[in-house]
């Protein structure tokens, strides 16, 4: 009876562990999670990853549904490929979503997960995003750099006719867009340039080197991310290399402060002594942030500003230089569609000037190309991790708290329910509206879209519409430009893009001479006459009379023939008074430059 007794209590014990493991797995794993394939232990659904991981991601929505539930590691993972899900995710459950999940990179590499880009949802990203939306982002901020743009492609230009004038070259337009886009983003945030012919300084070179690991370390899978354990071991190595270039990084980037608290430092006490200032220096995305950091210290600390800087510059220049790329591989493999934009070109703005960002605004086919370029190769074609809160429901489904989110893009884009003939290059289907509601997401939804969509569409546009504009482009060889995909964040081709060019007839005389500089920039004064000219009793508006006539006379220079009147030397007698001018008024004989008319007129 004992024994019998000791059974029937060691089976009932038995029942009740497993009943309460078998609710407990139920209350944690309710039947209602979203569709899952097969995992396997400790790995999950790691083991389907395969490269590029939206198409793989895409082909398990396709067995197993639009909303996706996967493991990675000890991760929970969401994938969406629908637009009402994506809807639900950044309109009614968008603070929920607003999260971002923890990683390595975002601890090295962003500060401890404070930059805009990888900071959780709070308070600080609050901060940072009222930051780039009002003060950095704006459209007047992004109107206030419009020169830089133009100069930059300008120069671009430049290179390319000074190829390709005499016989039809070879671009290596991979490496153009990118020495553009990082020149464009620089020069808006410190007032540098790292790239180009003429720049070969340590420090430039500095830069070209940290970009380079940055982009290494982007593109490596890290296996850290799905087991904390491993945090322990780096056994990838990964961390070790993040945490020197973050090192380096910081490094770099805290000089380029102190730079500018120097100079706004000497132009204070030149402001308290002349009572005008660095008046010709222009304003920088780090001048506004220190200006800001007068009133708000707390918050603008050195750290959040290279925080800006850094995600600013990555970001804003990698995403518009991939899109750059992909149009133009897209339209080399489709003429007719070139053709159709330069005639919309011709038609519209002409062939007497090249055109500017006011220009492209009125270019509606050049707009489309743009937009069916960032549906079928977005510039993040699973956007950036979001992650859930709390427990939500999405389109019915249970989605537990620390659920990572991720959101194929490249899928969405793609998909036959949403889009006519999907992989077809087709620019016309813009023309009806088809990019209205969540169908098309190059830059995300919801609070955490990206801030600098503004300022890439206004690079693109730029860029592509002068390149269509002003010259003639061929493929390489034969065949169709390889559209295979690269691994990253951003897809990047695989192989780097080269095209021939070469000038238009059309646009001969206006691609003589971009004006890579503005005129003014022609005249600065020696260096030996510095001291002289900056004592403190010279001409406070020495600098305003430099300006004026190097402008003025550089533009008679530019655009006109001058001769005298007669063979006779013109007299240099002089006038009395203070200043001494001339004893008789000067004429002379001018015609316009033959080179110059079209602009001229």
């Amino acid at each position: 009876m004992e024994v019998s007794h000791w059974f029937n209590f060691a089976a009932l014990f038995f029942f009740f562990v497993l009943a309460s493991k078998l609710i407990i797995y139920k209350l944690r794993n309710p039947k209602n999670l979203p569709p899952s394939p097969p995992s396997r232990p400790i790995i999950g659904h790691l083991h389907l990853l395969k490269q590029p991981i939206h198409r793989t991601l895409c082909e398990l929505s396709k067995k197993y549904g639009d909303i996706l539930f996967l493991r990675f590691g000890t991760r929970k993972v969401l994938v969406i490929s629908s637009p009402s899900a994506v809807e639900e995710c950044f309109t009614r459950k968008d603070v929920i979503f607003a999260n971002r999940p923890r990683t390595l990179a975002g601890k090295h590499l962003n500060y401890n997960s404070t930059t805009m880009g990888f900071s959780s949802y709070g308070e600080h990203w609050r901060n940072l995003r009222r930051l780039t939306t009002i003060e950095l982002f704006s459209a007047s901020r992004v109107a206030s750099f419009s020169d830089i743009r133009k100069e930059e492609v300008q120069l671009l230009l430049k290179q390319l006719f000074r190829d390709s004038s005499k016989q039809q070259a070879k671009a290596g337009l991979t490496a153009s867009f990118m020495e553009l886009t990082f020149n464009v983003m620089m020069r808006m945030i410190a007032g540098k340039r790292y790239y180009g012919k003429e720049v070969v300084d340590e420090e430039a070179r500095q830069f070209h080197n940290i970009i380079k690991e940055m982009e290494a370390l982007r593109g490596s899978s890290n296996m850290n991310d799905f087991f904390p354990v491993l945090q322990w071991i780096d056994f990838q190595g990964l961390e070790k290399r993040m945490m020197g270039l973050k090192k380096k990084m910081d490094k770099f980037l805290q000089e380029l402060i102190e730079e500018h608290q120097k100079v706004r430092s000497q132009s204070s006490q030149s402001t308290k002594i002349t009572g005008l200032g660095n008046q010709k220096r222009n304003m920088t995305l780090i001048d506004v942030m220190l200006s800001l950091k007068e009133t708000e210290p707390e918050f603008y600390t050195d750290q959040t500003i290279k925080g800006v800087i850094m995600s600013t510059l990555t970001a804003g220049s990698q995403t518009s230089a991939a899109t750059l790329e992909w149009a133009m591989s897209l339209l080399l493999n489709n003429p007719e569609t070139m053709q159709k934009a330069s005639e919309e070109i011709d038609a519209i703005v002409g062939t007497e000037h090249i055109l500017d960002e006011v220009d492209v605004t009125k270019l509606s086919y050049l707009q489309n190309i743009i937009n069916e370029t960032f549906r079928l190769c977005p510039p993040a074609p699973l956007l950036l991790p979001h992650e859930s809160s709390e427990d939500c429901t999405i389109s019915g489904f249970h989605v537990p708290r620390g659920t990572m989110l991720l959101v194929n893009t490249w899928s969405i884009h793609r998909d036959t329910k949403l889009w006519v003939e999907p992989t077809k290059f087709m620019p016309e289907r813009f023309e009806g509206g088809e990019s209205e509601g969540y169908k098309l997401l190059p830059f995300g939804a919801g609070r955490r879209a990206c801030p600098g969509a503004g300022l890439a569409k206004r690079i693109i546009g730029l860029t592509l519409g002068v390149l269509i504009q002003c010259f003639e482009w061929d493929r390489v060889s034969k065949e169709e430009i390889n559209l295979t995909e690269g691994t990253g964040l951003t897809i990047p081709k695989a192989e780097p893009l080269e095209a021939l060019c070469r000038p238009r007839q059309s646009m001969g005389t206006g691609l003589t001479m971009p004006k890579a500089e503005p005129l003014e920039a022609l005249c600065r004064p020696r260096q030996s006459m510095v001291n002289l000219l900056s004592s403190m009793r010279s001409c406070p508006l020495a600098g305003l009379a430099n300006r004026v006539v190097g402008l003025a006379l550089a533009s008679l220079i530019q655009c006109l023939e001058w001769e005298r009147i007669r063979e006779e030397e013109v007299g240099m007698s002089e006038g009395s008074g203070i200043t001494m001018f001339k004893a008789k008024p000067l004429k002379a004989m001018f015609e316009a430059r033959m080179s110059m008319i079209d602009v001229l007129a």
